[in-house]
Parts: C-alpha cells; sequence; structure tokens
C-alpha cells in the first residue's frame, strides 16, 4: 500500500494488491473514512462558491484527480482504485453529502461511461482509453440521450453506417454530462433496424476532437450548478473500426442497460447521502431556532417530520447496500437496481421538501443549504432511467419472473 498526501490535504490510501478486483476491508475503511473528511472539510465549505459561480473550483478539481476520485471504480490495472460496487455504493453516499455538481464531474468517469469500456472494450481499448479515465487526463462522457430516446435506448434516432473500414456517425445527444470538457464520447448509435434477435444498436469510442463533433453551450438548469450538460451533434463524423466497442455491433444495447443498472444503485446511494445531509441540516436548525421562546425541536410536529426523515435515509441505506450485494454476486442485476432507484430518489424528494418545512422561511432563501438541496435532488427522479420507466422495469421483471415459475 502507499499513503500520500498533496498540500496538506486528505489523501486516498491506494490499494497495491494485484488480482483483487475489490480494496481490502481494512484500506477501504481508510479511503472511505478520507473521501468523507475531504467532502465535509474543503467542499462544503465551498458549496456557496460552486452555486454562485455555477463552476467546480479548479483546485478541486486538481485535488480530486490527486485523491483518484475519477477512478475509483477503475480496476487497479488501468490506475484506478479498484472499488466493487458494494464499495462504490458507500462512496456515493459520502459524496452525496455536498453539491451533487462535485461528483458529476468524475461520475461518468468511474459510473456509466467508463463502465461501457470496462465490461466491454477490447482489451486494446481498454488499455488506450482506461489509464485516462481513471487519473482524470481524460472525462468521459456517456452519449445516449437524445429527442425521443432518453430512459428507452430502443428510440435512437442517431446512425452510424458503414463505409468501407470506417463508420459514419450522424445525429444530436441531448443534456450529455461533462460534454463541455469530455475528451471521449461514448457513443450509442443504431446501425440497423430492430429485429427480434437484434437491437442494432452499437456503441463507438469518439474522440472528442474528431471532425464533425460539435459541442452546444452549456445547459442552463435548475439545480446541480456546477455540472455541466450540453448537446452534443455528430455532423458525418468518421471513426474507424476500432472505435466500434467490444469490436461487436450488437452490444450496445446490452451495454447501455448493464452500465444504467449499475449506475442506479449509485444514484440511490447518491441519494441517501443527500438525504442524510438534508436531515442534519434540520436537526441542527431545529434543536437552535426558537419559536416563542422554545426551540422549534420540541414541537412535536417538527419532531414528527424529523422522524419520517431518519425512516427514509435508514431504509435507502439498507436498500442499496442489499441492491449492491445482489449486483455484484449477480443474484439480482435488473430488478433491484430499479427498485433502489426509485425508492432512493423519490425519498430524496420528499427528504428535501421536509427539510425546507423545518426551516420555515429561511429554507426558501437561497444560500440556505436545504433551499438548493430541494434543487439539486429534483433531478434524480429523471437521469439514468425516470422514476416510471423503474416501476416499469420492476413491474413488468415482477410477472415475467412469476409466469416462468408457473
Amino acid at each position: 500500500m502507499k499513503y500520500w498526501t498533496s498540500n496538506n490535504q486528505p489523501s486516498i490510501v491506494v490499494s497495491m494488491y494485484t488480482g483483487n478486483p475489490e480494496v481490502p476491508d481494512d484500506v477501504f475503511t481508510d479511503v472511505l473514512k478520507q473521501i468523507s473528511e475531504f467532502v465535509r472539510e474543503r467542499v462544503v465549505p465551498r458549496e456557496i462558491e460552486i452555486m454562485s459561480t455555477d463552476a467546480i473550483p479548479d483546485d478541486l478539481r486538481h485535488q480530486a484527480a490527486e485523491m483518484g476520485l475519477f477512478g475509483y471504480a477503475i480496476p487497479e490495472k488501468w490506475g484506478g482504485l479498484g472499488l466493487d460496487l458494494v464499495q462504490d455504493v458507500e462512496v456515493a453516499m459520502a459524496l452525496g453529502y455536498t453539491s451533487l455538481s462535485f461528483r458529476s464531474m468524475f461520475g461518468t468517469n468511474n459510473g456509466i461511461a467508463g463502465q461501457v469500456l470496462v465490461g466491454f472494450g477490447t482489451e486494446e481499448q481498454q488499455d488506450r482509453w482506461l489509464p485516462g479515465i481513471a487519473s482524470g487526463e481524460v472525462v468521459a462522457s456517456f452519449a445516449l440521450t437524445e429527442v425521443g430516446a432518453g430512459s428507452n435506448p430502443s428510440g435512437l434516432r442517431t446512425t452510424a453506417t458503414p463505409d468501407g473500414d470506417d463508420w459514419v456517425i450522424e445525429g444530436t445527444k441531448q443534456f450529455i454530462t461533462n460534454a463541455t470538457e469530455a475528451g471521449l464520447f461514448v457513443v450509442f448509435a443504431r446501425t440497423a433496424p430492430a429485429t427480434e434477435s437484434s437491437t442494432g444498436i452499437a456503441v463507438f469510442l469518439v474522440p472528442a476532437d474528431t471532425p464533425g463533433v460539435e459541442v452546444g453551450v452549456k445547459d442552463a438548469k435548475m439545480g446541480q450548478e456546477g455540472s455541466r450538460t450540453a448537446e452534443v451533434t455528430f455532423d458525418r463524423v468518421r471513426v474507424g473500426s476500432d472505435a466500434l466497442v467490444g469490436g461487436d455491433g450488437d452490444v450496445g444495447y446490452r451495454a447501455a442497460m448493464t452500465s444504467l443498472a449499475r449506475g442506479r444503485i449509485h444514484i440511490a446511494a447518491l441519494s441517501v447521502g443527500t438525504a442524510q445531509r438534508a436531515l442534519d441540516e434540520s436537526v441542527s436548525y431545529a434543536a437552535t431556532a426558537t419559536q416563542g421562546g422554545r426551540a422549534i425541536g420540541d414541537f412535536q410536529l417538527i419532531q414528527a417530520m424529523l422522524a419520517d426523515q431518519q425512516a427514509g435515509v435508514l431504509a435507502g441505506r439498507g436498500m442499496v447496500r442489499e441492491a449492491a450485494r445482489a449486483y455484484v454476486t449477480g443474484e439480482d442485476r435488473r430488478i433491484g437496481p430499479s427498485a433502489a432507484k426509485l425508492f432512493c430518489t423519490e425519498m430524496v424528494g420528499e427528504v428535501a421538501d421536509l427539510a425546507v418545512q423545518v426551516h420555515g422561511g429561511s429554507g426558501y432563501m437561497r444560500e440556505v443549504p436545504v433551499e438548493r438541496i430541494y434543487r439539486d435532488v429534483r433531478l434524480l427522479r429523471l437521469y439514468e432511467g425516470t422514476s416510471e420507466i423503474q416501476r416499469l422495469i420492476v413491474g413488468g421483471g415482477l410477472v415475467r419472473a412469476a409466469r416462468k415459475t408457473t
């Protein structure tokens, strides 16, 4: 193992074990402790700065890269920390305690974009891209969503047409996280009409500087200031055959579904971390703010709100841990992830709403943490599959499973 710090900042403990994708528990305990300290001591005090400038300060980005946060879920052989999903959710809950845009800065590298390469890339593709993704030198964007194809990739209109040994990509993606900083786009495109045996969707690795790639202006969003999304247009973008992920034109849909399922558990855990922050802010305010000479926390109706918040946090924490365990063992990689995302993202919305209510008029003021949290968490019910899509996945999956047993 190797311990190191930079400018007296908390350091990550980098596991030097090889051949084991899971960081040993004693090492991970230190990793998680130092991430939590960094979040609470370095990032939380700068939340207003992040919100007001709509940007993550360069020094925080540099420190995050030095700590290995851009590649904590990338296997060690490519320079990452090699955390598995059980460990990932603990990190996500720690990161959720502060501005969600901070996590978003490196979320696609560890999550939906990076995991496509980890799970489906060829050895050559992995060796070319994953070291840079793990170090933060390359920001990878997951280019799936477009008009008419968000939570359901089967509606894709972006096309990839073979032309000799190359592919020509045409189409427009929207709401692409980190598009303005991306060095690599993981692009989903239709190569053929869907059939009973094939979805006709492939995935391509498109460097951001490829001719024909055009990134639009940064989107203006309701919340999550500092997280940058934008439209990306592919205007007759030509890439070689080595850009086809896995060297297989039919791997795209499976890659998307696998990455999204894993990402849904991560988002659920992130929601739990944010709900914990909203609860802590509520308890602190209730214990100190007064009404009629009494702390408002002495009032039973306030206590009831705090109790509902606490119940949601505890239930969510248990749920994401179980979902992650079942995903890692292979027991459940479909219903569990969707159920966890559905419950936890809805739960954090309710907890955030109660937090504003506990604060009263103060909770509606722009620089009060619960006001920002209230806006930030609304997006969690939309991306990586809306709550409605999660209900369809869970309900449909249960019915299909029941039919198989009859």
